[in-house]
């Protein structure tokens, strides 16, 4: 179960870059931009090992994830836009 959970936050902290990234490179912030991609790849070696040789349970777990760091990721990136770099 821990290592699930694990799998699922691996997944929302990365796609939630994803999401910020585009966000900042719209919007030309270059520094957050670097910084995002940066983690993105940082993120993404740690999780490729357990979701291909993971079950189909594991790949549920890990889009789960992945599709609420979409949602987390586009909010956390307009708000950090409009209240700090507007």
């Amino acid at each position: 179960m821990k290592t699930r959970i694990y799998l699922f936050l691996t997944a929302l902290i990365q796609v939630m870059l994803v999401s910020m990234n585009v966000i900042f490179i719209t919007y030309h912030h270059v520094l957050a931009m670097t910084l995002t991609g940066f983690s993105i790849s940082l993120i993404w070696t740690f999780n490729v090992k357990k979701v291909a040789f993971g079950s189909t349970v594991d790949r549920i777990i890990y889009a789960s994830g992945a599709a609420s760091g979409t949602l987390l990721g586009y909010f956390i990136s307009r708000n950090f836009i409009e209240i700090y770099l507007n």
